[in-house]
C-alpha cells in the first residue's frame, strides 16, 4: 500500500477496505487539470512573496506543467491505490523533482484546495452547458420563426383551449431555456469567488497574496470568511438546481413531443435519426430521446437532493461527507451533456404537419371564448355571452359540426343580435391575430418576441 502524505501520526497503514471506502481518485480525477491549475496559482504566488524560493517556485510550475502534458497526452494514468486527484499529483511532482515538490502545499489544506478546484471545473461546466443552451435557443427560434403563422390548440387541462401559433407554443420554451441560461449566469458570478488561502478551516500564518492566485486563476474575488470558504457548498447546490429547474423545462417540452409525435396527435414526425424501432413490433417508431430525457430529468433531481442531504446536518467546517458532493454533481452535469446535444438535433430534424395542427384547431371549438368576446362587443353582459356560447357549442356537439359549420340562422336562434360578422370575428386567424397584447399569439407579436429573444440571448451569452 502507498504511503500517505499524511501519515507521520499513524502507526498503522491504512486498512485496505478503509482505504477503498476512502478514496476518491475514481472520481475526482476529473478535477487533475483545475487541481494542477490551482497549484500552479499557488506556488507562482508563494515563490513571488519569498515563503518559497525562486528556484523552488520555477521547478514546481515547470513540474506540475509537464504532469498536466503528460495526463492529457495519455503519458501516464491515474493510479487507482491514490487517495484523491490532490495526492496523485503531489505524489507524481515529489517523484519527478524531489524536495521542491514537497514545497507545494505550503499555506494550504486538501480542504481549501478541493473547494477551489470544484468551482474551477463547475464554472468551465457552466460555460459547457450555455453553449449547448444557446444552439438548443437559436434550434427552437429558426422553428418559431418558420411556424408564424401556423394554427394549432393551446390546452389546459390536456383539453382543447383557444388557437394559438406553433411559434407561440414554441416560444414558451425559449422563455424557459432564456431563464436558464440567467440562472446559470447568477450561479457563476456566486461561483467565480476563491477559497485559497482559508487552510484548513482557520486561514493561514503565511502571508499569502490571496488576490494574486484569484486574479490568475481568472476569479473575481476572494472568501471572506475562513470556516465558510471551506465548508460552503452552495455554489455545488445552486448549480444542481439549476440544472433540475433546466431538465423540468426539458421534461415538459419531451412530454409534449412525445404525445404530439403519437398517432392520436400526428402534430409531428421525429426524423429517422432521432427514433428507435421495436425489437418484435416492425411498424413501431419510438421518441426514445424524448422519453429518455423524460426520465433522466428524475436523475438530476435525484442528485439534488443528495447533495441537500448531505449538506443539511454538517457542523462547520469541513466533513468527509463532503466528498459525497462530487459523484452527485458530476452526474447531473454529465447527464444535461448528453441530454443537450440529441435533444436540439431531435427538435432541428422533426417534421411539423401544419395541417393537423390546423384541423385540430378547427375541431376542437378553441374560437368559443372569440364567439363569448364578440357577444360582449355586441352588448351582452360577459356571463350571459358565456352561457350563449355554451348552448351553441352544445348544439354543435349534438349535431357533429363546428362553429363554423352553422348557418346564420342558426346563430340568430341563439341570440338575435348576431350578424354575419361572426364568421370574420371567429375565424382562427382572427382568433389569433386579435390577441395583439404583449405577450400573445397574434403573428406579428411572436415575430417581435422572436427578434427580441435574439437580443435577449446575445445579451445573456455575452455576460
Amino acid at each position: 500500500m502507498s504511503k500517505k502524505m499524511w501519515d507521520g501520526r499513524f502507526t498503522k497503514e491504512t486498512d485496505k477496505a478503509v482505504n477503498d471506502y476512502n478514496s476518491s481518485i475514481s472520481f475526482d480525477y476529473r478535477l487533475y487539470k483545475h487541481d494542477i491549475n490551482g497549484s500552479i496559482a499557488h506556488a507562482t504566488m508563494l515563490a513571488e512573496k519569498n515563503i518559497i524560493s525562486k528556484e523552488d517556485g520555477i521547478l514546481i510550475v515547470d513540474g506540475l506543467r509537464q504532469i498536466l502534458a503528460d495526463i492529457e497526452n495519455a503519458k501516464i494514468t491515474f493510479n487507482p491505490n491514490a487517495e484523491d486527484i490532490h495526492m496523485f499529483v503531489e505524489d507524481q511532482l515529489t517523484k519527478r523533482i524531489g524536495d521542491a515538490g514537497k514545497r507545494l502545499h505550503t499555506g494550504r489544506s486538501r480542504n481549501d484546495q478541493v473547494a477551489l478546484d470544484i468551482k474551477l471545473y463547475l464554472l468551465e461546466q457552466i460555460e459547457n452547458i450555455q453553449v449547448q443552451l444557446e444552439l438548443l435557443c437559436r434550434t427552437i427560434l429558426v422553428i418559431a420563426s418558420k411556424n408564424l403563422t401556423t394554427i394549432l390548440p393551446g390546452y389546459t387541462h390536456l383539453q382543447r383551449a383557444q388557437p394559438i401559433t406553433f411559434a407561440h407554443h414554441m416560444m414558451a420554451y425559449v422563455e424557459m431555456f432564456l431563464r436558464d441560461i440567467s440562472r446559470l449566469n447568477d450561479c457563476a458570478d456566486r461561483m467565480n469567488i476563491s477559497p485559497l488561502g482559508s487552510g484548513a478551516l482557520a486561514g493561514t500564518t503565511y502571508d499569502l497574496d490571496r488576490k494574486s492566485v484569484a486574479n490568475m486563476l481568472g476569479l473575481s474575488g476572494i472568501t471572506d470568511n475562513s470556516l465558510d470558504g471551506v465548508s460552503d457548498r452552495d455554489y455545488v447546490l445552486e448549480f444542481a438546481s439549476n440544472l433540475s429547474i433546466f431538465m423540468v423545462h426539458i421534461s415538459r417540452l419531451s412530454e409534449e413531443i412525445i404525445l404530439w409525435s403519437s398517432q392520436e396527435f400526428s402534430f409531428i414526425e421525429l426524423d429517422d435519426s432521432f427514433s428507435t424501432g421495436s425489437s418484435i413490433m416492425p411498424q413501431k417508431k419510438n421518441p426514445d430521446v424524448a422519453e429518455l430525457s423524460r426520465g433522466k430529468a428524475g436523475r438530476v433531481f435525484g442528485s439534488l437532493m443528495t447533495l441537500l442531504t448531505v449538506m443539511k446536518g454538517l457542523p462547520l467546517a469541513y466533513n468527509k461527507d463532503m466528498q459525497e458532493d462530487k459523484e452527485a454533481i458530476f452526474d447531473s452535469v454529465d447527464t444535461v451533456n448528453t441530454c443537450l446535444p440529441a435533444f436540439t438535433g431531435m427538435l432541428r430534424t422533426m417534421t411539423i404537419h401544419t395541417e393537423r395542427m390546423r384541423q385540430a384547431a378547427s375541431g376542437g371549438f378553441t374560437n368559443a371564448t372569440d364567439l363569448a368576446d364578440y357577444l360582449v362587443k355586441k352588448g351582452i353582459p360577459f356571463r350571459d355571452a358565456h352561457e350563449i356560447s355554451g348552448k351553441l357549442v352544445r348544439h354543435c356537439i349534438f349535431n357533429n359540426c363546428a362553429l363554423l359549420d352553422l348557418s346564420i340562422d342558426d346563430f340568430k336562434y341563439f341570440s338575435p343580435i348576431i350578424s354575419d360578422d361572426i364568421y370574420n370575428a371567429i375565424s382562427l386567424e382572427t382568433c389569433v391575430n386579435e390577441r395583439k397584447i404583449v405577450g400573445g399569439p397574434a403573428f406579428d407579436t411572436v415575430k417581435k418576441a422572436i427578434s427580441d429573444a435574439y437580443t435577449k440571448l446575445d445579451s445573456l451569452i455575452k455576460n
